[in-house]
């Protein structure tokens, strides 16, 4: 992870919560574009600085029902690492929930997901 193997915690706790989602969003979107089967290493690559850039987020943030949430996302990004093949379903969900954090990110769903920005009928 020698992208963001520099950034400290002090670092990171200087952006707002809307960007350090939205940066972390910029990893989620950079993995989407990488669902071939011969993108697999990078795709694991951006899911590793995902999840550390999340780890940040928890670390900087006092607010334990955010830090519960933001974990719990965690745990989805891992289990898009840990799987054996690519889940662009699975990837575009986890993406969409993450960018409804904060209402700034939540901005940039309609932008990024044109074809499905309606809710899903039950």
């Amino acid at each position: 992870m020698v992208q963001h193997g520099g950034l400290s915690a002090e670092r990171w706790a200087t952006f707002t919560l809307d960007q350090q989602i939205l940066m972390i969003g910029n990893e989620m979107n950079r993995a989407g574009q990488m669902m071939g089967p011969s993108d697999r290493g990078r795709l694991r690559s951006s899911y590793e600085r995902v999840l550390q850039l999340t780890d940040l987020t928890v670390r900087v943030n006092d607010r334990r029902a955010l830090r519960r949430e933001l974990l719990r996302w965690r745990d989805l990004v891992a289990r898009l690492y840990v799987g054996p093949d690519a889940d662009p379903g699975a990837h575009r969900e986890a993406f969409r929930c993450l960018l409804r954090f904060t209402p700034l990110a939540s901005k940039q769903i309609p932008l990024l997901f044109r074809d499905d920005s309606a809710p899903s009928a039950p």
